[in-house]
C-alpha cells in the first residue's frame, strides 16, 4: 500500500480519508447502529426535558435558549433516525430504551426540582457525555465505510458544543447571582455521572459500574404547563393596549406603528410556551392523542415553528434595545394567551387555535401588511424583521396544512373548529381587574413619550391619547362573546 499512488498525484479516496485510515478495521454495522441509537435516545430525552421547562421557566433568556436547543436537538434526531434507517434497520425500533440506567439518568434530570440542578445535569453532565461519545464514535468508525455517519456527526457535534458552551455560561451566571448555588450540587453531579457509569457510558462502550441510589426519579414527574415570567414581566395579565387596532388605524404613522410591532413580536414569547405543551403532552400521551399517532415529522416541524416564534420574540427585543427603549419599564408583556390555552384546551384544540391564527396572518391585513408598515416606516430593521417574520409565517401555514388541516374533510371545517376552540378560552378582562391581578394599565403613552424623547420631538397629542384595550375585541379584531 505504501507504494500505491493516485494518478497524477490527485487527492486519494475523494478526500474522505487517507488510505491508511480507510484500511483500518473500524466498527461493524450493528455496533454503529447500537451507538447511534444511544445518541438518538439521549437527544430524544433532552428534547423532552427542554419542552417541559419552556413554559414554567420564568427567566426569559433561559426560555429562549431552551426553545433554540429543542429545535437543534429535533433536527439532530431527524438526522440520526434517517441514518439508522439506512443501516439495515427498518423497523427502526427507536422507542426502545438502550439501558435502564441511561433512562434513570434522564429521569433524574427531568425531575430536578429547580433550574440550577436541571442546568447542571443537562449541560454539565448529559450533553458533555453525548459530545464525548460522538467524538469517540468518529475515532472508532471507519471513515470510508461509515462516511455518511461521520458527515452527519460533523454537523451535529459543533452545534452540540455551542449548546454546552451556552449552558456552561448560563450556569456560571446563575451561580454568580445565587440562583444556581445548591449545597449538594457537586454530589448531584457525581450521582448523575454514576448513572452514566452504570450504563457503561452514554453509548454503552465501557464496563458498567454499580448504579447509585435514585434521588428525584423515585417520584412520578408532574408536568407544569403554566407559563411563568421573571421580574421584567410585572403585569402578565395586562391587556390594556390593543396593538392590532393601533396598527390598522390609518390615521397613525408607520414610524410610530413599528414600536407597537416590536411589542407584538416580543409578546410572541407566549407561542413557544403554548407549543411546548402541545408537543410534550402529545409525545408522552398526556393529551387525548397518543404519541404513536403522530409521526416524527410532526414533532420536527412543530419544534421548528416553536423556535421561529421564539426568534420573533427576540426580534422585538432587539427592536426595542436598538431604539434605546427599556422595554421592561415601558411595555407590559402578558401571558394570558398561553396560560388560557394551556389550562383550558386539549393539545389538539391548542393546535387548532394556532392554525386558525396562522391562517388569518396570511390575509392582506396580516403579515404582508406588517411588512408594508415596516417598509413604509423608513426603519430598515423593522422592514427586515417583518420580511423574515412574514416568510416564517408562510412556512407555519404550510406546517399547519400538513399536520392539522388534513385531519378534516375541508379547510373550512378546520377553520370553523379552530375558531370555536379559540372562543372556548375564557379571558375574563374585568374579573382579572376585580381580582387585583392587573389594572390593565395603558402603557402606550409612556412608551410613545420615550420614543419621542429619543427622536428629540414633542409627542403628537392624538397618538399619545390612544387608549383601546382587549376588553371587547380579540387580537384578530373579532368581538369577544359577552358570555365568555
Amino acid at each position: 500500500m505504501n507504494n500505491y499512488r493516485p494518478l497524477h498525484g490527485l487527492p486519494e479516496l475523494a478526500g474522505v480519508a487517507t488510505f491508511a485510515d480507510a484500511a483500518g478495521p473500524g466498527i461493524g454495522v450493528q455496533e454503529c447502529v447500537d451507538r447511534l441509537k444511544c445518541f438518538h435516545y439521549a437527544l430524544q430525552r433532552t428534547w423532552q426535558v427542554l419542552l417541559t421547562r419552556i413554559a414554567c421557566e420564568p427567566i426569559y433568556e433561559l426560555k429562549m435558549g431552551y426553545s433554540y436547543h429543542a429545535h437543534l436537538v429535533a433536527e439532530h434526531i431527524t438526522l440520526l433516525r434517517d441514518r439508522v434507517g439506512e443501516l439495515r434497520h427498518p423497523p427502526l425500533r427507536l422507542h426502545r430504551v438502550p439501558d435502564q440506567n441511561l433512562q434513570i439518568l434522564f429521569d433524574e434530570i427531568r425531575n430536578a426540582p429547580n433550574c440550577g440542578m436541571l442546568m447542571e445535569g443537562l449541560y454539565r453532565v448529559a450533553l458533555p457525555a453525548l459530545y464525548e461519545s460522538m467524538k469517540q464514535y468518529g475515532e472508532d468508525t471507519n471513515p470510508l465505510t461509515d462516511s455518511p455517519s461521520l458527515r452527519l456527526l460533523r454537523g451535529i457535534i459543533p452545534e452540540l458544543e455551542d449548546m454546552i458552551q451556552w449552558g456552561e455560561a448560563s450556569c456560571v451566571a446563575l451561580e454568580e447571582v445565587g440562583q444556581g448555588q445548591h449545597e449538594d450540587l457537586l454530589e448531584w453531579q457525581q450521582e448523575l455521572n454514576g448513572w452514566l457509569a452504570a450504563a457503561g457510558g452514554l453509548a454503552g462502550t465501557s464496563e458498567p459500574a454499580a448504579p447509585p441510589e435514585p434521588r428525584y426519579s423515585r417520584g412520578e414527574f408532574s408536568y407544569d404547563s403554566t407559563p411563568k415570567r421573571d421580574e421584567r414581566f410585572p403585569d402578565p395579565y395586562n391587556m390594556g393596549v390593543h396593538a392590532e387596532e393601533f396598527l390598522h388605524d390609518t390615521s397613525f404613522e408607520s414610524r410610530d406603528k413599528v414600536f407597537m410591532m416590536f411589542f407584538k413580536r416580543l409578546r410572541e414569547i407566549d407561542v413557544p410556551e403554548m407549543m411546548a405543551s402541545i408537543l410534550y403532552e402529545t409525545v408522552t400521551g398526556r393529551g387525548e392523542e397518543k404519541g404513536s399517532k403522530r409521526p416524527w415529522g410532526f414533532y420536527r416541524d412543530m419544534t421548528r415553528q416553536l423556535w421561529d416564534e421564539a426568534r420573533h420574540a427576540m426580534m422585538g427585543e432587539v427592536g426595542f434595545v436598538r431604539s434605546g427603549i427599556s422595554w421592561p419599564s415601558k411595555v407590559r408583556i402578558n401571558f394570558t394567551w398561553s396560560k388560557g390555552l394551556n389550562q383550558q384546551l386539549t393539545p389538539r384544540e391548542r393546535h387548532a387555535v394556532l392554525w386558525f391564527i396562522e391562517q388569518g396572518l396570511m390575509s392582506k391585513n396580516g403579515k404582508r401588511f406588517e411588512w408594508e408598515v415596516g417598509t413604509d416606516s423608513g426603519d430598515a430593521f423593522s422592514e427586515l424583521i417583518q420580511d423574515f417574520d412574514w416568510a416564517d409565517e408562510v412556512l407555519h401555514a404550510r406546517i399547519g396544512r400538513e399536520w392539522y388541516v388534513k385531519d378534516f374533510e375541508t379547510t373550512e371545517d378546520a377553520s370553523t373548529y379552530g375558531n370555536a376552540c379559540w372562543d372556548k378560552v375564557v379571558s375574563d378582562w374585568e374579573k382579572w381587574r376585580k381580582d387585583g391581578l392587573t389594572e390593565h394599565h395603558n402603557w402606550w403613552p409612556d412608551l410613545y413619550r420615550e420614543v419621542c424623547k429619543n427622536r428629540g420631538e414633542e409627542p403628537d397629542p392624538r397618538v399619545l391619547a390612544y387608549d383601546r384595550s382587549y376588553a371587547e375585541t380579540r387580537a384578530d379584531l373579532q368581538k369577544i362573546d359577552g358570555d365568555g
